[in-house]
C-alpha cells in the first residue's frame, strides 16, 4: 500500500490516540476524542484517508488532484478524502495530515490543548 508510513506518522504526533471502529471498518486517529484522520474505504472498498482542512485549502487541493475528493460520508466543506492508491505526493499528504492535526488541536479548549502539548 502506498503511504505505508501514515500510521507511524499520525501516531508520532503528540497526544494522538488510535482506535479501530468495527462498525465502520475504519481506523480513527484522535486528539482527546476528536478525530483528525479516518482511514477506511469507499463504497467499492478502495482505501481512503479522510482529513479535516480549512474549506478554501481543501477546495484548492481537490481542484489540483483527482485523488482528493470531498470527504467521504463526512461534511464536504471541512473534510477531504485522499485515495490511497492515487498519485498525491507524500509531501502533500503529510501536509494535509499536519493541517488536520493542527485544526483539531486548535479547536480544543485551552485546558485540553495544555494537557496535550504540556505547559
Amino acid at each position: 500500500m502506498r503511504y505505508a508510513w501514515m500510521d507511524e506518522y499520525c501516531l508520532s504526533k503528540v497526544g494522538v490516540e488510535k482506535e479501530y471502529k468495527l462498525e465502520w471498518d475504519a481506523t480513527r486517529y484522535m486528539i482527546k476524542g476528536k478525530m483528525f484522520v479516518l482511514l477506511g474505504g469507499d463504497k467499492e472498498g478502495k482505501p481512503i484517508a479522510t482529513v479535516k482542512l480549512e474549506p478554501g485549502h481543501g477546495e484548492f487541493l481537490r481542484q489540483q488532484y483527482k485523488d482528493i475528493v470531498p470527504g467521504y460520508y463526512m461534511n464536504k466543506e471541512h473534510w477531504n478524502s485522499i485515495y490511497l492508491e492515487g498519485e498525491v505526493s507524500d509531501e502533500i499528504v503529510k501536509d494535509m495530515l499536519d493541517k488536520s492535526y493542527s485544526l483539531v488541536l486548535s479547536s480544543l479548549s485551552k485546558k485540553l490543548q495544555k494537557e496535550v502539548v504540556g505547559g
